[in-house]
């Protein structure tokens, strides 16, 4: 029987891991059955299904967005071995989760689903664990489903290997075949599917102890890679620990990247992890993942260290931001009726505090000082960011999202970011994906039938030329397409894009929305709008059919006479307005305009509400 001991373990008995692999290839299915098998649940405790996503927009999107830690213990006795467990993210937007606890672990398990192979971030996040030196542990996961092809995919893994230039060790990896989901491992595809205990002996047998045992009695050391808060113990660090030992109670001092000395405090508790709980431990020893309570300005990245410790430990650079978005007070007349953070002051706090915890997000003041400019990996991130902030009762203004440039240090050439773009899709909806990724500035790499009557797709194109396709694609693909997306590389800009091809309807008038007006502004396109709501003069209420923008009258009613009655109305009835998700909005918005964010409405407007104004400023290109 394997159970969980809050007793310290050696670092002989001690295995650091994290499980690696593209979106929805079942890292955190497979995370719940070894929590389950390794005995982080008593026999009468429920089980929560996604245990690891405790995030509430991580169970609504059915992705892992934050890093985090677990533990377990297989064996028993003089046989017991502690495995940390650390479940990764994804999403590419979301890399620089990866990109950081990866330099704290000893080996990894890349997780390929035994249909779809290896997919773009499974490239990316083998590129970082090779990096370091980690040699993986392939997982073919999924092998029980009908259109597994578990022998093909594993040759691709093989060859993405290859093609990274991993070393022969690297090369040398074990290859397990697994079901997350019925909790299963095998050594051979047809062999017992009885349990995990295979891949738990694999990871013993091919994973190294944390090489820590002779700096145990050296003065102590810790990378700090995660950051979160406890309403009780206020700031916790989260990171290995390269050197020492430590006790609560010890004073330590931050070190910043550059060995400057940050701050000098007293450790309120030693943490550690024990299934799905943090606990107190008397001591943490080299080699261990902890967690520590009571520094106030040390941050991820910093060094913690005794007194007399005057070296940082190296930190592993983080790619830098690609997209940004300005984010302003909201000065719409609805401005303050849903929320109660709207100063400024309020808005730069939180974003501060999201840029001090998520390593892959910047947030600079703007030039003019009246907003901030929030710079992060991809729409995904800034948008579930946003809607955190959303939920916490903030009122906002976000503008058009753009691209990070650069300049070349040789030739002085503007560069732009380029993503390489992997696209399954219906052989019968191929033809449509690649007229309009041409028109985006794509560029065919590769095309292939995948089976099933599928073509796999694979373009180069700039990061600019994405932002809003993906509702389109969908619409394209009749949501049977799958579109996954990664940063390539640094490339000449490419020029003008097309973004955009339908104007707005701009509401001229401020008040309810009438649906007998609205009844006749549908023939002019696609409204966003319902009878009965708050708008005002200059917000966009519907898409135009036509390229340019239309001032249209949303509150018009009708005259009433002995002939014409009211009754009459009661035989109108609008089309379902389109209700846009804060990504779909931010995306949608051209350059004029700006997504109006509080917590119970997403509204898009003009960043100039008088249409006279409007109209002497011409769009920018």
């Amino acid at each position: 029987m394997t159970t969980l001991s809050d007793a310290p373990v050696s670092s002989a008995a001690l295995r650091n891991i994290a499980i690696i692999a593209h979106v929805d290839h079942g890292k955190t299915t497979l995370t719940d059955q070894l929590l389950a098998q390794g005995g982080a649940y008593r026999e009468n405790e429920a089980r929560a299904e996604r245990a690891m996503d405790s995030n509430p927009q991580e169970k609504e999107r059915g992705i892992t967005i934050l890093a985090k830690c677990t533990s377990i213990v297989y064996g028993q006795d003089s046989d017991e071995v502690r495995i940390n467990i650390v479940d990764t993210p994804g999403h590419a937007d979301f890399g620089g989760e990866v990109e950081r606890v990866l330099s704290m672990v000893d080996g990894c398990l890349l997780l390929v689903d035994a249909t779809e192979g290896p997919m773009p971030q499974t490239k990316f996040v083998l590129t970082k664990a090779l990096a370091l030196g980690l040699r993986p542990i392939v997982v073919l996961n999924k092998v029980d489903r009908p259109t597994a092809r578990p022998d093909e995919v594993l040759d691709e893994v093989f060859e993405l290997f290859m093609a990274l230039n991993a070393t022969n060790a690297q090369l040398d990896f074990p290859a397990i075949y697994a079901s997350g989901r019925d909790g299963w491992a095998s050594l051979t595809l047809d062999g017992p599917r009885e349990n995990l205990n295979p891949l738990f002996e694999t990871i013993i047998d091919h994973v190294p102890a944390p090489d820590a045992a002779h700096r145990r009695d050296e003065p102590f050391r810790m990378l700090v890679t995660m950051l979160d808060s406890d309403p009780f113990l206020g700031r916790i660090l989260t990171g290995r620990v390269e050197s020492g030992r430590l006790t609560a109670g010890t004073v330590v001092k931050g070190l910043s990247i550059d060995g400057k000395t940050i701050e000098r405090s007293r450790i309120s508790k030693v943490l550690a992890f024990r299934g799905l709980r943090r606990q107190p431990i008397e001591e943490a020893e080299a080699g261990d993942i902890v967690s520590i309570a009571g520094l106030s300005t040390t941050t991820v990245a910093d060094t913690i260290g005794d007194m007399d410790v005057t070296q940082a430990i190296h930190a592993t650079p983080i790619d830098p931001p690609t997209l940004s978005v300005t984010v302003m007070v909201n000065s719409s007349p609805l401005a303050g009726r849903d929320g109660d953070k709207v100063q400024s002051r309020v808005i730069r706090d939180r974003l501060l505090k999201q840029a001090e915890t998520d390593v892959a997000i910047k947030v600079t003041e703007t030039a003019d000082k009246d907003a901030y400019e929030l710079q992060g990996r991809g729409e995904l991130q800034i948008g579930v960011l946003l809607e955190s902030m959303r939920r916490e009762g903030f009122e906002m203004s976000i503008s058009r999202p753009r691209v990070l440039t650069r300049l070349d240090e040789d030739t002085g050439e503007k560069l732009e970011p380029m993503e390489e773009i992997t696209i399954d899709v219906d052989e019968e909806y191929a033809g449509v994906v690649v007229e309009k990724m041409s028109g985006r500035k794509g560029e065919l790499q590769d095309m292939r039938p995948s089976g099933g009557g599928k073509a796999r797709i694979v373009f180069h194109a700039p990061a600019r030329g994405l932002i809003g396709y993906h509702s389109e694609f969908l619409t394209d693909t009749r949501g049977s397409g799958i579109m996954n997306r990664i940063f390539h590389s640094w490339t000449p800009w490419k020029g003008n894009i097309n973004r955009r091809h339908n104007g707005a309807l701009i509401a001229n008038d401020s008040g309810k929305s009438v649906t007998y007006a609205l009844w006749y502004l549908e023939e002019r396109g696609v409204l966003f709008i319902d009878g009965g709501e708050d708008v005002y003069q200059g917000m966009v209420i519907g898409e135009n059919a036509k390229p340019e923008d239309m001032d249209v009258n949303p509150l018009k009613e009708k005259k009433l006479s002995n002939v014409r009655s009211s009754g009459k109305d009661e035989a109108m009835r609008l089309t379902p307005p389109r209700r846009m998700t804060l990504e779909q909005a931010i995306a949608w918005i051209d350059d004029d305009e700006l997504v109006e964010i509080t917590p119970k409405s997403i509204r898009i407007r003009k960043k100039e509400l008088n249409p006279a104004f409007r109209k002497r400023k011409p769009k920018t290109d």
